[in-house]
């Protein structure tokens, strides 16, 4: 069996029942592979090898005691047959080092999933912008004056977000005539130094943001996830709830158009955010709804990654 790799946040803050990486990893455990466990921390490079401390870990489904560490040792990233980058954001400059070290692991035979190339090219809020003919009117602008006059053409009511948000951080809905606006502005904006987004707001969002987990650019499977009703934000961890949906024709169509994009840049596990008929954002650092989909949907996701993971690492040593 194979040596696969896991650098992610701290492995004692995982929730058991919620967090993708765990599944990832129990079912390469249940397959045999050996599993080491690495922290951004963790990284180094010396001479001119990508190196890591790493711990072999074993993991339980039983909280409180979901792991234990079998050993540890310091030894060359690209030694391991495959490498799961699946730290969560900020991509911050530590990210950054990080996806250049990960590009010396994959010369020297690792497979790196995802791609350390496609996950610096992937802004998950502006990556989106190059498929042009399934987003929502988008602005991406420091300007406030710029901003209320693209709130005026979409008729007084429009979504912010930070370039670099996550997890739902300075999401906020604006519209026409609050007296908080200019403040909201000035706040995203830090007083016009960066830029953020702003777009269209969607009313379908009361139904749902749709998560689509799609793998190697097809779709695996998806939920909705509905934000309460003193929220605009669907993310689970600020109250959204995760309920039972099907791969639509739109959702088909929307994949057909991005997945050759995410195929070449090696973003081989993605999960795709979908309002209504609109993509909104496409999310490649650590992609997570497998564990809700798995539950509503009686399937098992995790199971398909790991099997495109090991047919990955056998292509690459058969062309070694």
């Amino acid at each position: 069996m194979g040596r696969f790799a896991f650098i992610m946040d701290p492995i004692q803050d995982v929730l058991i029942d919620k967090d993708t990486t765990f599944v990832f990893m129990l079912e390469a455990q249940r397959r045999g592979h050996e599993l080491a466990y690495i922290e951004m921390d963790d990284l180094f490079i010396e001479r001119t090898r990508p190196m890591a401390r790493t711990r072999r870990i074993e993991l339980r489904r039983e909280a409180g005691r979901h792991f234990s560490f079998l050993g540890q040792t310091v030894e060359p990233l690209g030694g391991f047959d495959a490498v799961f980058m699946r730290k969560d954001p900020p991509f911050d400059i530590a990210y950054l080092h990080a996806t250049q070290l990960l590009d010396l692991a994959q010369d020297e035979g690792a497979v790196v999933l995802n791609n350390p190339g496609g996950l610096r090219a992937a802004n998950e809020k502006l990556f989106a912008l190059n498929f042009s003919a399934v987003i929502p009117p988008t602005l991406v602008s420091h300007d406030a004056e710029r901003l209320k006059a693209f709130l005026e053409e979409l008729g007084g009511e429009m979504i912010i977000k930070p370039v670099d948000g996550h997890g739902g951080a300075g999401i906020f809905y604006v519209q026409r005539g609050d007296r908080n606006l200019n403040s909201i502005l000035e706040t995203a904006t830090r007083q016009g130094r960066e830029p953020i987004i702003a777009q269209q707001y969607l009313p379908a969002v009361r139904q749902g943001d749709k998560r689509l987990i799609v793998l190697n650019g097809e779709p695996l499977g998806c939920t909705l996830r509905v934000p309460r009703a003193d929220e605009h934000r669907g993310n689970i961890h600020v109250g959204g709830t995760c309920v039972k949906a099907d791969v639509t024709e739109r959702d088909r169509e929307i994949c057909a158009l991005v997945g050759p994009r995410l195929r070449r840049e090696g973003l081989y596990f993605v999960g795709l955010d979908i309002i209504g008929e609109y993509l909104t954002e496409v999310n490649v650092t650590s992609p997570t709804g497998v564990q809700e989909i798995d539950r509503l949907d009686h399937v098992c996701l995790e199971a398909k990654v790991i099997d495109f993971a090991e047919q990955q690492v056998e292509e690459r040593q058969r062309h070694a």
